[in-house]
């Protein structure tokens, strides 16, 4: 009986040691951290700006290396930097999208890299491009079809 006790003890400490060491530990290997995982552009005129950024940030203890970005389609065109990324170290990756269409805007952008914690990364890009015809830009109500009308 005071050998079951003893070895439960023991096991105890033990245990507890460990978790202890993990809930401290330090991270192992490159980590990538976003700024956002979604840039709404909301409402874009056609041709518009359609530049948008996300910071990507190593929070891991090596080097952070990004292999590949590719988008969902032709119409967005990602650029970023091949240089590896140092352990607290930020770079941007700059997305364009193709404002000349019009209609809805839901393009996925997937970031391949060398980290720990996320080897595959997926961003989107949202909002709606209108035409320029679409805007009211005149503070006064055009009238619609039965209102009145002063003389």
């Amino acid at each position: 009986m005071k050998k079951l006790i003893l070895t439960t003890i023991t096991l105890l400490f033990v245990f507890t040691g460990v978790f202890a060491q993990n809930e401290n530990a330090v991270p192992q290997g490159p980590e990538i951290s976003l700024d956002k995982d979604i840039h709404d552009y909301g409402t874009v005129l056609q041709n518009g700006d359609g530049l948008s950024h996300f910071e990507i940030s190593n929070t891991g203890n090596e080097p952070l290396i990004l292999s590949n970005v590719k988008s969902s389609c032709g119409c967005t065109v990602p650029k970023w930097s091949k240089e590896p990324i140092l352990p607290g170290k930020t770079t941007v990756i700059d997305v364009k999208y193709a404002t000349n269409r019009i209609g809805p805007i839901n393009k996925s952008i997937t970031i391949t890299s060398n980290a720990s914690n996320t080897p595959v990364k997926v961003v989107r890009i949202k909002g709606k491009v209108i035409k320029q015809d679409d805007v009211n830009t005149s503070p006064v109500k055009k009238p619609t079809e039965g209102s009145p009308v002063a003389n």
